[in-house]
């Protein structure tokens, strides 16, 4: 995951300049990922289960009820559990964890640049209202900069990642006129978002969790370690004029 060639340059080129990007939350603005691997791997010890990253791959990204579906059929806990008994106990510690949640690299720094030239952002996530307003709880700093946010139980989401409802949804949502999915730039860290993403027409940057199996890397269309390394003029964007992270 280094800063692309030449070839990768011209490639991102062609796509034209991007006018708009589409921020996903989880894992890519604000660290919480592992908040859920460390809840469903304490509720898999219970019944002698180990949660491993291909199921991982799976789940993110998902609604929760779409999500909590695939652990239970891939773990052979049906019968045992229901989805929505595995919700209802993932909910309780995960209440207390998420408003202790922090930024990852680069995001101020990003965000704050686009936001200053004046470039349109947004975020998508499959994330419901309430856990949306404890993730975000000690980040109005970079939330209140956003033109809109698309929940995971927004009325016009009536599908999760991998499908591009949550997308298309936020893409809707900018003023002016409809903006063409080509010139849209959506920052993700999960595979069925980047599906997702894709399947809106728009072009992705993915930012992986370097446990997750690069073979989930190929659909987007760059790979980045960090949002540090990120280069903004590579997609038509202002480049940045310092080199704080």
């Amino acid at each position: 995951m280094e800063n692309p060639s030449r070839t990768e340059e011209e490639k991102m080129a062609k796509k034209g300049n991007i006018t708009h990007i589409i921020f996903d939350m989880d894992g890519l603005l604000l660290d919480t990922e592992n908040f859920y691997t460390l809840v469903q791997e304490n509720i898999l010890a219970r019944y002698g289960k180990h949660f491993d990253w291909s199921l991982k791959a799976k789940m993110m990204g998902m609604k929760a009820i779409e999500a909590a579906r695939v652990f239970i059929e891939e773990t052979g806990l049906t019968g045992l559990i229901t989805p929505a008994e595995f919700l209802e106990e993932r909910e309780g510690m995960l209440q207390n964890l998420f408003p202790t949640c922090e930024k990852m690299p680069g995001v101020s720094r990003l965000i704050n640049h686009l936001h200053a030239n004046g470039v349109p952002i947004c975020v998508a996530t499959g994330s419901h209202k309430r856990h949306f307003e404890l993730k975000t709880k000690n980040h109005g700093d970079i939330f209140s900069l956003m033109h809109h946010v698309v929940l995971g139980d927004d009325p016009e989401v009536k599908r999760g990642k991998p499908s591009p409802d949550v997308f298309l949804a936020a893409s809707k949502r900018f003023e002016g006129a409809i903006v063409d999915p080509s010139k849209i730039l959506v920052f993700e860290d999960a595979p069925s978002g980047v599906a997702a993403a894709k399947s809106a027409g728009m072009s992705v940057v993915m930012v992986p969790d370097p446990r997750l199996d690069s073979s989930y890397h190929e659909a987007a269309d760059q790979v980045l370690s960090s949002l540090l390394d990120f280069n903004p003029s590579i997609w038509g964007l202002p480049p940045f004029q310092d080199v704080e992270s």
